[in-house]
């Protein structure tokens, strides 16, 4: 059998191919985790690095003694504030200066030097200017992504290409014509690829932000029960907890990359290898439709707690308020957005056409 194709520099690999090594590379590292931290003396120390078995244990004592589900969504709540900001302000600011030569004169070396700021020792400014609940998180948050995001929005600016532009300029297109029918769909459409890299930073600052003014949130309990009490299998639990969500966030934004650029994965028989297309594979065929009947079903279920915010249904209890706390104007953001264009499907569907 060759196995030439597992060494080759640059080599393609199947989607079965793809899977597999995935499955072995877990594996690997699963043994090798075992391997370091089994028997009387273990490679690594107990107190250093615990067994799986510890931190498989300590998911279920997150659960039941951490409120591990309420700090799970606070901080989700905080991840969707800080991104709904980011891309409120980065996208009108970065065309501002992208296409505007008197603004892209006047702060463009300042975008570019404000990458270089320490997030982490501006969180006692972020302290000084909104104190130290829920606004100060989001907007530290959405801070740490909007000075990454930014100077992206003006580089895919830059990158449009200059074929479209004499294009609309022969059928005499204004200026907000051009910004409307190339510019923003260009950039937008490069840039959904961006904020799915950018995903982690909200992430990797999380901590930072959640422990100030301990309002729950996984980044506190990381800080809080992991390292305060010295529990390095909870604080590791709350690390691959962190990860699944990541990659889960990963697998969201590239459903809507599908859906509102399908021409990205367009098929194509004959291309240029150095600009092959994206393809869709029977995975994301299959996670597409699954998403489709989660995201009506969580439609649904944010309706009726919706309801009982209002009027209580189900007692004295409100789960929406309990669950994402001050940040729940982020879930009412998304749910509108996912509503409007449900909706707007469905016209488009059903009654448009007709």
């Amino acid at each position: 059998m060759d196995f030439k194709w597992l060494f080759k520099l640059r080599g393609d690999l199947s989607g079965k191919q793809k899977w597999i090594l995935n499955i072995c590379g877990l594996i690997f590292l699963l043994l090798l985790w075992i391997g370091v931290t089994s028997g009387e003396g273990p490679v690594l120390p107990k107190s250093i690095f615990p067994h799986p078995i510890r931190v498989l244990n300590a998911f279920g004592e997150l659960y039941s003694n951490n409120e591990l589900v309420m700090n799970l969504c606070k901080s989700i709540g905080l991840n969707l504030g800080g991104y709904i900001k980011a891309i409120l302000y980065a996208i009108p600011i970065g065309f501002a200066i992208g296409l505007v030569p008197m603004f892209r004169g006047a702060f463009q070396k300042m975008v570019d030097a404000v990458r270089f700021l320490p997030l982490t020792a501006l969180t006692g400014l972020f302290i000084i200017w909104f104190g130290i609940y829920v606004d100060a998180k989001i907007n530290f948050l959405s801070f740490g992504i909007f000075i990454y995001l930014l100077p992206i929005v003006i580089q895919r600016i830059d990158e449009v290409d200059d074929v479209y532009l004499k294009t609309v300029h022969t059928l005499g297109a204004s200026y907000w014509q051009t910004i409307k029918t190339v510019y923003f769909p260009a950039v937008v459409s490069r840039l959904s690829d961006d904020i799915r890299i950018l995903t982690a930073i909200s992430w990797t600052y999380i901590i930072v932000a959640e422990t100030s003014a301990d309002q729950g949130g996984i980044g506190s309990l990381i800080y809080r029960t992991g390292q305060r009490l010295g529990r390095i299998d909870i604080t590791i639990a709350c690390l691959i907890i962190i990860l699944l969500i990541g990659v889960l966030q990963d697998k969201i934004f590239a459903y809507l990359d599908r859906k509102f650029f399908p021409y990205k994965y367009q098929a194509k028989d004959n291309f240029d290898t150095k600009n092959k297309l994206k393809t869709l594979s029977l995975f994301d065929a299959v996670w597409d439709y699954t998403f489709k009947i989660l995201t009506w079903a969580f439609i649904v279920i944010y309706i009726l707690f919706f309801v009982n915010e209002i009027s209580p249904l189900i007692g004295d209890v409100k789960p929406l308020t309990y669950l994402f706390g001050d940040a729940l104007w982020t879930i009412h953001v998304v749910f509108v957005l996912i509503f409007v264009y449900q909706l707007n499907t469905l016209y488009k569907k059903f009654i448009y056409k007709t």
